[in-house]
């Protein structure tokens, strides 16, 4: 695994290798004392985790952290700080751990070795997929196909990848023509849209070819149909995996993580296709439900950062969930950060004034309300 170590404090520089070199595994690629050569550095090579302060005197570990998501890469990032109200902000940019100065070696040992085993648990999958899989599908939070090599084909136009989509989310089942028509073509005439349909068909299917699966697009008179045989798809993986774990819990919270990073993002990301607005929110309620259940178990375990970040996660796309608001003031509670938890639910009461014209419910103020207490409590007894 190769990481880099991103400080102004040569001190820390010292402290970081001389734990990590403790651990199998691993290679220093790089250590800055400042961010603008460690972008530089991450252009033209590559870093599976980064640890970095957050307090820089030039830009801040969380502008860097933010800069390095708005470039698309998804380095896990692991911030080291001695200032804990940077919590909530850490999370904004999904950082994957947060870790308190002064490090200690088993805290920074826990985090390598759980990033370990998720790379060696995606090198694994990704090997099992490709035995038997000719094309990966892609469509949560984005709309890509590729080959197993991992390189990304080219659509041939805008409606071949549609109408790809659409049929892969009848699994299988034959569509009438006249359906598809409706759905994908109808803003032409219809002789133009026939005409059209006849000519995405066939560019479909000929891109398929490229890969062999040319019969995997199955057409008659009225009908096509998508066999997924031989075709890997996330979301189909993703629901399949929702459903067959009912309950997450410690036997299976590892395999759940592993699922939740799956869902990048809403179907087909910003590709707005009408056919496809229920099946987006759907989805969402199906990963908004399994991650409140996963969430539930990390706390359980004790994992608040990762709790924080799934969570995080949850209210960039909805910040009104009440059940979200109530698992993120259960995972500050648990960390004892009580400026962070006040600052959670105001936001959380301004928010819903400005956009509904009402405040919380009476059973999200009452939990606020009982964690301030049991705060307040634990403090006196110290």
């Amino acid at each position: 695994m190769k990481i880099m170590i991103i400080d102004d404090e040569q001190a820390m520089h010292l402290i970081m290798k001389r734990t990590l070199a403790k651990i199998a595994d691993v290679e220093i690629v790089g250590c800055f004392h400042e961010t603008t050569p460690a972008f530089s550095y991450l252009e033209n090579h590559d870093a599976d985790l980064i640890f970095v302060d957050i307090s820089m005197p030039k830009e801040s570990g969380l502008e860097f952290a933010q800069r390095l998501r708005e470039s698309g890469k998804l380095v896990r990032l692991v911030f080291v700080t001695s200032h804990k109200e940077y919590a909530l902000s850490a999370f904004d940019v999904y950082a994957y751990d947060y870790i308190v100065k002064p490090i200690k070696q088993d805290r920074i040992h826990k985090t390598v070795q759980r990033v370990l085993a998720e790379m060696l648990s995606e090198k694994t999958q990704a090997e099992q997929e490709s035995s038997n899989t000719k094309v990966m599908f892609n469509c949560l939070g984005g709309m890509d196909i590729r080959s197993v090599q991992n390189v990304i084909v080219k659509w041939k136009t805008s409606k071949s990848a549609e109408l790809f989509g659409y049929l892969l989310m009848h699994k299988g089942r034959l569509v009438s023509r006249a359906r598809i028509i409706e759905d994908i073509f109808s803003e032409m005439p219809y002789k133009n849209a026939e005409t059209y349909l006849n000519t995405t068909v066939y560019q479909l299917r000929k891109l398929l070819d490229t890969y062999g699966l040319k019969e995997s697009l199955h057409s008659d008179s009225y009908h096509y149909g998508l066999n997924l045989n031989q075709i890997r798809v996330d979301i189909l993986i993703f629901e399949d995996g929702c459903k067959q774990m009912v309950e997450v819990d410690e036997t299976n919270i590892e395999k759940a993580l592993e699922l939740e990073q799956l869902y990048a993002g809403d179907l087909f990301g910003e590709r707005a296709f009408p056919w496809a607005w229920s099946e987006v929110e759907r989805l969402w309620l199906l990963y908004t439900t399994f991650t409140h259940g996963l969430c539930r178990a990390l706390l359980n375990r004790g994992d608040t950062q990762t709790a924080i970040r799934l969570l995080t996660k949850l209210t960039a796309h909805n910040e009104l969930d009440e059940e979200t608001i109530k698992l993120f003031m259960k995972a500050l509670a648990l960390q004892k950060n009580k400026e962070a938890l006040m600052q959670q639910y105001l936001h959380f009461t301004e928010t819903l004034v400005k956009e509904l014209g009402i405040g919380p419910s009476l059973e999200v103020t009452g939990y606020y309300s009982q964690l301030l207490s049991e705060l307040d409590t634990q403090n006196t007894e110290k």
